[in-house]
């Protein structure tokens, strides 16, 4: 009989233990999200703390130093009115991440709600948000219905971040409903019913705990798309208003010098693609940490 037992699983501190011990040998068997993790670590930091780590005021003048090259002084060299590019790089990244965060928690909210009420309750519903109201959204790309929307009510973060949600949820609304369309058959929310929960504490406490990995993952990836989206929002001077540093915008101001004083380009398109990168290689390495049969045939 003690050779059948099964081991206990609900031991104190066993999860985390598991989650713990499993963290250092996914970042030897994926290298690239821990350089992710390393990089959006960095640039959250340069985002919260940009007074600090900025070397100049990102605004500010000096026509002398105009077009200077990267040298000691200036690390990244100056654009076109003088300003340091360097400065204006950590000052973006509060733009980037601000709007990035923004845009995928409002995306994800939309999409949690519609996606929940199409999946569990079907029917009419159903039809109405998956046939109508989902196919009407991506029969136009996102980043159209963004600039149309910029450009009626004027650039700022606010209208920037409603721009990009307008678009943004409809992903999230998809992967939802389909998880919940999937969750809702299951056994234990048919006990709930029977038990006599109601459908508020069905869709929080039963179905969606138990959906939320694929929706982390697809926000990471998310992540990534909003301060691209950002990028190109500002290059096209529908981001936020100068003099406020953006990379997308520095892009924009640099590309008239881009033979004479290339680092006014290379040096924004790094961080961009730099901050890019670094969260689809998160967005990946969550899909393989959250993924049962990943983790088994990684041997986490």
């Amino acid at each position: 009989m003690n050779s059948l037992a099964i081991p206990s699983a609900g031991k104190s501190g066993e999860p985390v233990a598991t989650t713990a011990n499993s963290l250092p040998r996914l970042a030897r068997r994926n290298p690239l999200a821990a350089i992710g993790v390393v990089f959006v670590i960095f640039f959250v930091v340069c985002a919260i703390f940009a007074p600090w780590l900025a070397p100049d005021d990102p605004a500010q003048i000096d026509l002398a130093t105009r077009l200077a090259p990267p040298s000691l002084r200036q690390i990244c060299g100056s654009d076109e009115l003088g300003r340091d590019i360097l400065s204006r790089l950590i000052y973006g990244s509060r733009i980037s991440m601000i709007v990035g965060s923004c845009v995928v928690a409002a995306s994800l909210g939309i999409g949690l709600v519609i996606g929940s009420l199409a999946g569990y309750y079907g029917g009419a519903i159903d039809r109405f948000v998956n046939v109508v109201l989902m196919n009407a959204f991506l029969s136009f790309p996102g980043i159209l219905i963004a600039i149309a929307f910029v450009a009626f009510r004027g650039p700022g973060i606010f209208n920037l971040v409603l721009a990009l949600s307008i678009g943004g949820w409809v992903g999230y609304a998809r992967l939802i409903r389909a998880q919940v369309l999937a969750a809702s058959e299951k056994e234990y929310v048919e006990a709930a019913r029977a038990l006599g929960a109601t459908d508020l504490r069905i869709l929080a406490r039963h179905i969606l705990p138990n959906i939320i990995q694929p929706v982390i993952v697809q926000a990471a990836i998310g992540m990534a798309g909003a301060i691209l989206a950002e990028a190109t929002m500002s290059f096209l001077g529908l981001g936020v208003p100068p003099p406020t540093a953006s990379w997308g915008a520095m892009l924009n101001d640099g590309r008239a010098h881009l033979f004479d004083a290339p680092h006014l380009v290379i040096f924004p398109a790094i961080a961009v693609m730099l901050a890019v990168l670094s969260f689809n290689f998160i967005g990946d390495a969550l899909r393989d940490l959250l993924d049962p049969r990943s983790r088994i045939e990684a041997g986490l």
